[in-house]
């Protein structure tokens, strides 16, 4: 082995030593131990291996005792480390602190790094030299480190420099890169040495590369070499607060977890530079915390949140592990206390008092009821619950919280009654909405008297409601019962009068002076006034000072037998089958109730052999059956229904036998042959009727009597008893038909029945011109020749009713202005065999026409005339004609006024 050689296996094997001293606040002299010492050793630690000996013999006093930071290695009097288990070293080396402590008392401190050393594999076989690599073991250097600067760290080396005349460059972080300048070689040993101080925290490791090149030819003689330097770290950072410092907890908890302070350290993790010790500085009488966790609890329950709701306490985090020359930083943390509900709502007065007047309407606010709780505001644990727990038993009043100021609110829900109490005693209790913990305190109550002030009031009935049960059917006159009032002040009913207010169907009289409730009209059980078997009936109750208040009489009617089951009235249809005998269904009746009613008896009257028999169906019907085929008719069965009690009647089921389709009778084909005795009876009939027009004849011909008018005028003329029996209307116009299927031109004669004598023949076309002037629109156009007929046209203009001096044609022109002149009571019949013609003859569609129509008013003084189908030529209602009509009318209208 050359000289190169064992220089390189001697530096894996050099102790670093920095020289630097720590002062405690013990009292102490210069040490005699180096800060920091560093050794090597395996990976793999096995427990009493000596790793190294710090040199003890040069200190003045004997060392009394070592104390290690790591449980693993300890120091032992003559300075040797050893490991008391079996560990092991990782690659970037292990490091902890010993203390030492002399004779006189003094103490030092010194840093112990121990590097891993690198193991060398054991070679078997034949013995071959090979060319070996560069290879150095990982680097290490001391974060922090300032003393010697610079300083050697590692001499690197190839197995080329033995061949060649070789130099070394570096380069990398650190070199040449940020941070650049911490790291020099020396070209020609390969000296690697560190310039400047560097911290682990953003430096833990430098990866530098280094190549080997020939001093003549510039040639690189080996490959490139990475290189790890690691940098060892130091206790040069003290431990932070992380994370909220606030807490909560519930008050009166012992023992109870508060909450945990949570610390960093930047230095390197897994030593004990990052090994956090934690402490409380004040507080300890309330709360305790774990120095390994950093867990906050209570000591003590008596912790009171009315007393202080919170707590500040001083937390210290020291690295080390809490040894004294560890790191540290201290802050204030702060612990409030939560609520529970552990004081109950308190009255502030002991008692309450309150006046109400009786009668008054319910849901009034009649008292506030203040309470105090010290828990917290607007939570449950202070919300109020009141109960009224005494003297509420009629339900007159109810009692709530006002949410804004937890105050109880007492509330009258139905009227007080001064006669019946003048003083009602509560008993109020308040509670919250979660239950009492943590106190021996129980809910409060108190009293509060309710004063009841007397009004003067009307009488009241008793009782309010009265319930009766009486048979139905009892006669007329019966007293069933008394229903008075009384005045609640006086307890007396004098002086109260008694009205009925309703009673549907009048079956109940009340006496006005003694409330007397007696039969009127017989009380019917099946009556369509009873729901249920009950008729109720209201009574008013008036006292002197007319004061009123009223009652309800509930009368259940019971039921006696006085309807017997009834068998229906219509046919019943019995199909005809050929080879089958049919039956059909007779269901009986009966309104009573049992067991006056169900089940029926039936029987038949007459005897039946060989017609029908009847067969039981259930207890209300049975089947009609035919005992023998019979011809289809009509036939009467004589049938007895009686009720459960045997009440009942003889009735008749008409049962009709026809040929059926669907279930219907179908009418049959038939021809008949008038008789001779038909004949005689259609003569006799007509023989009749003719007496019987002849007596009417002369009848009326012994009764007609002429009545003389006076005639103050010009009149004369004579009035005939027309014998009408009630006052009539006669149209004041014509009413205009279509000339639909009519001829355009008639002639003929009209008789006047004395009054009119014959008229000449008229000019249809003079009439058709007077209605076309009058025509409504949307009707056809009409002509006068299509509305007269022959007993019209032929009517003489020389009656004794003169036209003066006109023509017919001019007549029926003036009327279409003056309708009152023309002879409505003849023409209107005229006109309406014209208009039944006209609709007669019409399209489906003129039906339509025939109609009420509504349309939009017009307002008032509206010129647009009607505008329906059948609608008048002048306004009804008008009467303004009846001032012209002369002086012989007035005579006319005072007769008719007799009448």
């Amino acid at each position: 082995m050359n000289s190169q050689e064992a220089a390189k296996m001697s530096n894996h094997v050099i102790l670093w030593i920095f020289f630097f001293v720590q002062i405690h606040l013990y009292p102490c002299v210069q040490s005699c131990f180096p800060p920091s010492f560093q050794a090597m050793a395996p990976e793999d630690v096995a427990a009493g291996y000596v790793i190294s000996k710090v040199n003890v013999a040069i200190c003045d006093s004997k060392v009394e005792r070592f104390d290690s930071s790591d449980p693993d290695f300890a120091v032992r009097a003559d300075g040797s480390i050893v490991a008391l288990h079996s560990t092991k070293i990782p690659a970037a080396g292990r490091a902890f602190s010993v203390w030492a402590e002399d004779s006189n008392g003094r103490q030092s401190k010194m840093d112990i790094h121990i590097l891993q050393k690198l193991s060398q594999k054991v070679k078997t076989g034949i013995l071959r030299r090979s060319k070996r690599r560069w290879s150095p073991p990982p680097l290490s250097i001391v974060e922090n480190d300032s003393l010697g600067l610079p300083k050697n760290v590692e001499q690197i080396g190839s197995d080329s420099s033995s061949q060649y005349k070789v130099y070394y460059v570096i380069s990398g972080p650190g070199v040449d890169e940020e941070p650049v300048g911490v790291f020099t070689v020396e070209p020609s040993s390969g000296m690697l040495r560190v310039h400047k101080v560097v911290d682990r925290e953003q430096y833990p490791q430098f990866e530098i590369l280094a190549r080997v090149y020939d001093r003549y030819t510039n040639q690189e003689t080996d490959k490139p070499l990475p290189i790890k330097v690691n940098v060892i770290d130091q206790n040069d950072n003290a431990p932070t607060f992380a994370g909220s410092l606030t807490f909560s907890v519930l008050e009166q908890k012992a023992d109870a977890v508060v909450g945990q302070i949570n610390a960093t350290d930047r230095d390197e993790a897994g030593t004990d530079h990052t090994k956090i010790s934690y402490k409380l500085l004040d507080g300890n009488d309330l709360f305790s915390i774990d120095s390994q966790t950093g867990v906050i609890k209570t000591k003590t329950a008596s912790l009171d949140r009315e007393v202080k709701d919170n707590h500040l306490i001083t937390v210290e985090i020291r690295d080390m592990n809490g040894a004294p020359n560890g790191l540290f930083n201290t802050a204030t943390a702060t612990i409030l206390l939560k609520d529970i509900n552990d004081n109950p709502p308190l009255f502030s007065k002991s008692s309450h008092s309150v006046n109400v007047k009786e009668n008054m309407e319910g849901e009034t606010l009649i008292l506030r009821i203040p309470v105090e709780d010290k828990d917290l505001k607007k939570t449950p644990n202070w919300n109020s619950v009141f109960d009224i727990t005494k003297g509420n038993e009629q339900g007159h009043f109810r009692i709530e919280r006002d949410p804004d100021t937890n105050e109880g609110l007492l509330y009258l829900t139905k009227p007080l009654d001064y006669e019946k109490g003048k003083t009602l005693k509560l008993e109020v209790q308040a509670q919250n909405e979660e239950p009492l913990t943590g106190t021996q305190a129980t809910w409060a109550s108190i009293p509060i008297n309710v004063n009841v002030e007397d009004v003067d009031e009307g009488p009241e009935f008793m009782p309010e409601n009265l319930k009766l049960r009486i048979k139905e059917g009892l006669p007329n006159g019966t007293i069933i019962s008394h229903y008075t009032a009384r005045d609640p002040e006086t307890n007396s009913s004098a002086g109260i009068t008694y009205y009925k207010l309703s009673d549907p169907a009048s079956w109940i009289d009340v006496g006005k002076t003694n409330g007397e409730l007696k039969i009127a009209n017989t009380m019917d059980r099946e009556s369509d006034f009873v729901k249920n078997s009950m008729y109720n009936i209201t009574v008013k109750a008036v006292d002197s000072s007319a004061k009123t208040s009223t009652g309800t009489v509930f009368i259940t009617l019971d039921d006696v037998n006085d309807n017997m089951p009834m068998l229906p009235t219509h046919d019943l249809v019995l199909c005809e089958k050929t080879g089958q005998l049919g039956s059909v269904v007779l269901v009986a009746e009966d309104k009573d109730e049992n067991p006056f009613s169900s089940p029926f008896l039936f029987k038949l009257i007459e005897p039946q052999e060989g017609k029908w028999s009847l067969n039981k169906l259930n207890d209300t019907a049975v089947t009609l059956q035919q005992a023998s085929e019979l011809p289809t008719g009509v036939y009467n069965v004589p049938v007895l229904v009686t009720d459960l009690q045997g009440f009942g009647d003889t009735q008749t089921a008409r049962v009709r036998i026809c040929r059926c389709q669907y279930n219907q009778c179908v009418a049959s084909e038939s021809s008949a042959a008038l008789g001779v005795g038909g004949i005689l009876a259609m003569l006799l009939g007509l023989a009749l009727l003719l007496l019987l027009c002849l007596l009417a004849a002369c009848a009326c011909a012994a009764k007609r009597e002429k009545l003389e008018l006076k005639d103050d005028l010009w009149s004369g003329g004579m009035l005939l008893k027309s014998n009408t029996e009630g006052p009539g209307e006669e149209g004041s116009t014509l009413v205009i038909v279509p000339t639909s299927g009519v001829e355009q031109s008639v002639k003929g004669s009209a008789v006047d029945n004395g009054t009119f004598g014959t008229m000449n023949t008229m000019n249809a076309n003079s009439l058709a011109g007077a209605w076309q002037a009058t025509q409504q629109p949307g009707l056809q156009q009409s002509s006068a020749a299509g509305l007269m007929t022959k007993d019209m046209i032929d009517m003489n203009t020389s009656s004794q009713y003169d036209f003066g001096g006109k023509g017919m044609d001019e007549v029926f022109l003036l009327n279409q202005r003056d309708a009152t002149t023309l002879p409505t009571w003849r023409t209107n019949g005229i006109f309406l065999d014209m208009k039944l013609n006209y609709l007669a003859t019409g399209e489906e569609a003129r039906y339509a026409d025939d109609i009420l129509h509504t349309y939009n008013f017009e307002g008032e003084g509206s010129v647009a005339g009607s505008v329906g189908c059948c609608s008048d030529q002048s306004q009804y209602g008008n009467l303004d004609f009846l001032n012209t009509l002369g002086p012989k009318f007035k005579p006319l209208a005072d007769v008719w006024n007799k009448k």
